[in-house]
């Protein structure tokens, strides 16, 4: 659940195709969203800094507008999710811009890049230490009120930012983004704060991260081999039994990728497993 929205147990991210050096062609690309979409998943991360270069912003925005577009399911129950916040910088740099001025325009140019009247999910990005952080989720809060999003969230933040933000929200904020993975557990903190204010958690770099996510071993392959899964699947099982607040949303850019994510929502690990998995 995000908000008053039911979703699947496990979102797609669609971060990995339109990453420089790394993209698929833009047909599986689609294959993949379609694929996900097929098998269940109804909530599709993205963000405007997804690109494969600085002149392209909203590229993967497009790509998940498209994708759906071409879909013959129901369209009306994904939950799309984008961002900003962030910036590309010339050399495919990163930035942060968390202006209210900035993040009016970047959510005007989302919603014109998906083209609807209103983003189902925005997410501030990542804090700009340049910016008060109250001015920032008070751009986002006026947004929500103008209607031009329906749900808010944050990425990339801390306790504190998240209770701050759940304040100046007056308690409407939906989701917190941040990364967690078996070898990034920093966030645990973050995922009880969510629990207590039942706001959701979406895991980012779920399996961690493009470079990582391939090599889960120790206990995961040892509880995989036993289970005869796939280590990704104990992976994302393991984030799914941390609280029920928790939807990770894995990066795919192949279809077989994320199907076998999704397969993870019916695996229910023992505790005795858990123990194991830490």
């Amino acid at each position: 659940m995000i908000g008053n929205v039911n979703v699947g147990a496990i979102g797609l991210g669609a971060m990995p195709m339109s990453v420089a050096g790394h993209m698929p062609d833009e047909t599986q690309s689609i294959r993949t969203i379609h694929a996900a979409l097929d098998a269940g998943v109804t909530l599709i991360d993205t963000a405007d800094a997804y690109t494969p270069s600085a002149d392209d912003i909203g590229h993967n925005e497009r790509l998940v507008a498209k994708a759906l577009a071409l879909w013959s399911g129901d369209r009306d129950a994904v939950l799309v999710a984008t961002k900003g916040g962030h910036t590309r910088t010339p050399g495919d740099g990163w930035d942060v811009d968390g202006r209210p001025v900035y993040l009016r325009q970047a959510c005007e140019r989302s919603l014109k890049a998906l083209g609807v009247e209103a983003i189902g999910l925005y997410q501030h990005h990542r804090p700009d230490p340049a910016v008060p952080y109250e001015e920032t989720v008070g751009a986002i809060r006026d947004l929500l009120d103008e209607g031009k999003i329906r749900m808010a969230g944050i990425s990339n933040a801390d306790p504190s930012q998240i209770r701050t933000a759940h304040e100046i929200l007056g308690g409407r904020l939906a989701s917190v983004q941040n990364e967690y993975s078996p070898r990034f557990r920093s966030s645990e903190p973050e995922i009880d704060v969510c629990a207590e204010l039942g706001v959701a958690f979406l895991p980012w770099s779920p399996l961690g991260g493009m470079g990582a996510a391939g090599g889960l071993a120790g206990p995961f392959a040892r509880v995989a081999a036993e289970r005869g899964v796939s280590p990704q699947q104990v992976c994302l099982a393991w984030e799914l039994a941390r609280s029920p607040v928790v939807i990770p949303i894995p990066g795919a850019s192949r279809p077989e990728t994320i199907i076998d994510s999704v397969a993870a929502a019916e695996l229910t690990l023992s505790e005795e497993e858990l123990a194991t998995l830490g």
